[in-house]
């Protein structure tokens, strides 16, 4: 189950972590670097407001106003919190790198307990591609799956309007109160009575171009496999297969015309092993044998190579080293991070989860490349 706003206000830990959430500069990446880092987000809040008072933070903290407005909104709406990390956050989607550090959810949260099956695909879309994508998430609703999509118009709307009985998750690129399209408003509404609305933006938001992207790897971090429906050769349904490659799920298209454009990212997608999909049974038959879930993976570590010569510098000791004495590895000219780790033997992810926390607080510059070098602070 989701957290209310009422529990995210009786919680210092939920409510620094939303506010780290909510602060510009700190995306998934960064916040897990730094609550792993740091032990707790209570304790980054603190960090970053310590970085404020010295004038060195390049991060500023979401004001208090903005996270008590944002909390009145979710009461108002029954929009619950999941927080990475914490009870009830999806298991597939805490798999994936850059999982939302929080999203907000609406509508019946059994959706997410249930095998999931992405389907996206063209905006512009023909009837006939409309039509097998119906009849494919009907028949995926009625064998217990749920099908997540994008809300948007051509074969998202299909998808979603086919399994509203069953259960359907829309992943929105805005808050979770912002319709876009305006013309599904009506279909977003039967999605709340028996389907889920979710957002990692605050309410409100409206949907920009960068959002879509960031919208997409949801639907492939919640799902099991995507199904791909008529997609150009560049298209954000596209984007979308590429993010369930990176996360380790399955590729499913439907095969199209070569002389439609909107076939052949399809094609192409089958061409590189891509299951072909002509029906439901086809998807469904990959899974009937399988848990319902995958178990989340551990986090890999980055090690300098054992057959390389490190020089290890004065007081330094793996994944204890003291943040003063990583950052006497830095002066003001760019160093790339593999000869950091060569220098000093210390771990790339160790120096990397570093990194962040100093970048943020302004004492560390990131560069093209993989470099980072020492920002001048005064009276240093």
């Amino acid at each position: 189950m989701s957290f209310t706003a009422e529990q995210i206000v009786s919680s210092p830990e939920l409510y620094a972590h939303l506010r780290l959430v909510r602060s510009d500069g700190i995306g998934p990446v960064s916040f897990q670097r730094l609550v792993q880092k740091l032990g707790s987000a209570i304790e980054a809040v603190a960090m970053l407001e310590a970085a404020a008072k010295k004038g060195t933070a390049k991060t500023k903290l979401a004001p208090h106003r903005a996270l008590e407005e944002e909390l009145e909104a979710a009461t108002t709406l029954k929009a619950g919190y999941f927080f990475v990390g914490h009870e009830g956050y999806p298991a597939l989607l805490s798999e994936i790198a850059d999982a939302p550090a929080a999203f907000m959810v609406r509508g019946n949260e059994t959706c997410l307990n249930k095998i999931a099956i992405g389907v996206v695909g063209a905006r512009n879309c023909s009837a006939g591609g409309a039509k097998i994508v119906q009849k494919i998430c009907r028949e995926l609703g009625e064998s217990n799956f749920t099908v997540v999509s994008g809300l948007a118009r051509g074969i998202d709307t299909a998808a979603h309007a086919a399994s509203l009985d069953t259960g359907t998750i829309a992943c929105l690129a805005g808050g979770i109160d912002v319709i876009y399209p305006p013309e599904n408003k009506t279909l977003y509404e039967n999605i709340m009575e028996t389907g889920l609305t979710v957002s990692e933006m605050a309410p409100g938001t409206k949907p920009l171009a960068r959002h879509f992207p960031r919208r997409n790897r949801i639907i492939s971090g919640l799902s099991k496999g995507i199904l791909i429906v008529e997609a150009a050769l560049r298209s954000g349904s596209l984007i979308t297969a590429s993010y369930a490659a990176d996360h380790n799920r399955d590729v499913f298209a439907v095969p199209g015309s070569p002389l439609d454009p909107r076939a052949q990212g399809g094609n192409k997608l089958i061409r590189d092993g891509a299951v072909l999909v002509q029906s439901a049974e086809d998807i469904i038959n990959e899974y009937e044998t399988m848990p319902l879930l995958r178990s989340a993976k551990s986090p890999s570590v980055t090690k300098a190579p054992a057959t390389r010569t490190t020089i290890p510098l004065p007081a330094q000791k793996a994944l204890s080293t003291p943040t003063s004495d990583i950052l006497s590895l830095l002066s003001p000219s760019p160093i790339h991070i593999d000869e950091l780790v060569r220098l000093s033997g210390i771990q790339a992810e160790t120096l990397l989860s570093e990194f962040t926390m100093l970048e943020i607080s302004g004492e560390v510059m990131r560069h093209a490349g993989g470099k980072y070098s020492r920002i001048s602070i005064k009276n240093e």
